[in-house]
């Protein structure tokens, strides 16, 4: 067993290491990481299963820094037990250009960091997600395969934000009891004390939403030891408040908020060093430190040896099927039933709306694909996300792959991303595109991260009818469509909706969000093509029976329309074609020759969208006709809104006409 005078060093290298990284920088958070610290060393060298010789092992424990601020403290921890990727230099260049240290860890940057955190909560969403993949996979594959523990560290701020209910009510619902969150309980946030703003007993809160809840004090490594023991025998999540100082050891900021989020100065970093009896100089570990620190890296060496065995000696088919979830990779098969099933239905033509098309294309998708797991914010039947194959998740039984997330917009995307990041699942989860704003900050995140979560958006515009302005997306579009990184596909009919799935799936760096309408829609794509046209982002769906004089381009709803217009217009003479656009970052991807080609020369470009103009003018220009909306939506019946806002085919071709007659 470690000394405690061991301990106490082992612990000081890590605050020293973060004072002088956040010192150098002259940028950061030293505050968490010399409080946390003791917490994070009895983690790290008594109970995490990790190997930072093979970082990415399956069965790895995952451990998540909810309070992203304290970065230093997980680079520290990484550089400390053996992960390559961290070096000293690292350390040094904390928070620069091009570093693997960032000011918030960033997935991806480094192997041991699990997550992207910083927003406040999102790390605490994170971990319910990964919670649940492992349980979800474990009854796939048993204890043999799949047996590790999720923890998770967060601070006040954590707890105060709002995504931090819907995260830990649903663990508490599901039985989470691999999942051990540990609260940095400082009393300390930017302002100042907690109190100054909340007198919440967060304890009483946990446990009244089904959580373990235990108290013991964050510096001694004993009492840290006995609660997180404690935790893992427990049958349900655990909170664990640990009482900390913030600042631990800095003779005049510890314990304020001066600690927090600024360096603390050569005079308080040369008092911490006299306090806290640590001689060496900056960014200096004592050799026998940094050994103990590496041999405690190693202490799972065996473990992973023994499981690399359990996966040699499995049956040869649920191997390679363990093999490729993990890798991410999807099955043989999956191209080909997509093509027959589009095939299907250019024959078919089913009137359906998309979002039917989406349920009855993941009914194709879902038999074929054992990695999907669904679910829906308290929307199920409106979302149409639930399958043949996809039985109910529950708390005594992990075997579904339905997940009834309940109205947790929030937490249900940061749980989505968990699982996404956790590895051996494709999650997607659905609500009402409207409400994409409250799952926003945790889509954005998918985004900077590049995972694969996919968001099945239905009610997709005023066509949604008479629930009205509060609940017709209008803005929504452009602003998912403003965010780097994420596909967001509008598809105008059955087929459409196929092929925009199949590339989801296909994605494994970019989330997509799918905007589906609650109206049927015609099948439009009568004739059969096994190229997937969508993969194209925009394509000439109608030709024009001459040179075009007219362009129309449309999404989703309103791609029948455009087809109507064009309809009109060749009766009167005006050569016109139609280019359906289900994806304008795919279209955005293409050759310049190919955006070229489908914006075309016509004098007249007509974009048409139930959403506002923003962002239409890449495909219409600053002087093409926009046919849309112009401000909220109305209650009402759907088709009487269309005449209402006028976004009709005859509309289309009276702004036309217009143009034409004033020469354009």
């Amino acid at each position: 067993m470690t000394t405690r005078d061991k301990h106490d060093r082992m612990a000081n290298a890590i605050r020293f290491l973060s004072m002088d990284a956040v010192e150098k920088a002259n940028s950061g958070h030293p505050g968490l990481p010399m409080g946390a610290a003791d917490i994070a060393t009895v983690l790290y060298t008594r109970f995490m299963k990790h190997d930072p010789k093979h970082p990415h092992w399956a069965d790895r424990d995952r451990f998540v820094l909810s309070a992203g601020h304290g970065s230093m403290l997980l680079y520290s921890l990484l550089y400390l037990s053996g992960y390559e990727d961290i070096t000293l230099d690292e350390i040094k260049n904390f928070r620069q250009v091009g570093s693997k240290t960032a000011g918030h860890p960033e997935y991806g940057h480094a192997a041991g960091i699990e997550t992207t955190t910083g927003p406040l909560g999102q790390g605490l969403g994170n971990a319910v997600g990964m919670a649940l993949a492992e349980r979800i996979l474990n009854a796939h594959y048993g204890d043999g395969l799949v047996d590790h523990y999720t923890y998770a560290l967060a601070g006040d701020g954590c707890l105060m934000e709002g995504i931090s209910q819907e995260a830990i009510s649903l663990a508490g619902h599901l039985k989470l009891s691999k999942l051990i969150v540990m609260w940095d309980d400082n009393n300390i946030s930017i302002d100042g004390p907690v109190s100054l703003s909340d007198s919440t007993d967060q304890v009483a809160r946990f446990a009244a939403s089904g959580w373990n809840t235990l108290r013991a004090d964050g510096h001694d490594p004993e009492a840290i030891a006995h609660a997180i023991e404690t935790a893992r025998q427990s049958d349900r999540p655990t909170m664990i408040a640990f009482k900390t100082t913030i600042g631990y050891g800095a003779p005049t900021r510890a314990g304020t908020n001066k600690a927090h989020g600024s360096p603390l100065g050569a005079d308080e970093i040369a008092g911490t060093r006299k306090a806290l009896k640590w001689d060496a100089e900056a960014f200096a570990v004592p050799s026998d430190i940094l050994d103990a620190w590496r041999l405690a890296g190693l202490r799972s060496a065996k473990e992973r040896k023994a499981w690399e065995g359990r996966l040699a000696g499995t049956d040869g088919e649920k191997r390679a099927e363990f093999e490729r979830r993990m890798r991410g990779e999807l099955p043989e098969g999956l191209d080909a039933a997509i093509v027959d099933y589009k095939k299907k239905l250019s024959a078919d033509k089913p009137k359906v709306a998309t979002r039917k098309s989406s349920e009855m294309a993941l009914e194709v998708i879902n038999a074929i694909l054992p990695d999907t797991i669904g679910g829906s914010a308290d929307l199920t039947g409106s979302n149409n996300t639930k399958t043949s194959q996809t039985k109910p998740i529950t708390p005594s039984d992990y075997s579904g792959r339905y997940v009834y997330f309940g109205i947790r917009e929030h937490g249900m995307a940061a749980a989505m991303n968990g699982m996404a990041l956790h590895g051996g699942i494709i999650p997607y989860g659905g609500t009402f595109l409207v409400f994409s704003d409250y799952a926003r900050p945790s889509m954005r995140l998918a985004s900077l991260m590049g995972i694969r979560s996919i968001f099945v958006m239905t009610h997709d515009s005023i066509g949604l009818g008479e629930d009205g302005p509060t609940h017709q997306p209008v803005e929504h579009l452009a602003a998912l469509r403003a965010i780097p990184n994420h596909y967001v596909f509008r598809p105008a009919d059955a087929v459409e909706t196929a092929e925009c799935w199949q590339i989801a799936l296909e994605s494994e760096t970019t989330p997509s969000t799918l905007a589906l309408t609650r109206q049927n829609l015609p099948t439009l794509r009568v004739e059969h093509d096994e190229d997937n046209l969508s993969s194209y982002g925009a394509y000439e769906l109608e030709t024009a029976s001459d040179e075009a004089k007219v362009t129309i381009f449309a999404s989703g709803s309103e791609v029948e329309i455009a087809v109507k217009a064009r309809e009109i217009l060749e009766a009167k003479g005006h050569p016109t074609r139609v280019v359906s656009v289900p994806c304008f970052e795919l279209f955005g991807e293409q050759s310049y020759e190919y955006r070229h080609a489908i914006v075309g020369d016509a004098s007249i470009k007509v974009g048409i969208e139930a959403g506002i103009r923003m962002g239409w003018e890449r495909l219409i220009g600053s002087n093409g006709i926009f046919v849309g909306m112009t401000g909220f939506g109305a209650s009402g019946p759907a088709e009487e809104l269309y005449k209402h806002f006028g976004i009709t085919a005859e509309a289309a071709v009276k702004a036309v006409e217009e143009r034409i007659a004033n020469g354009g």
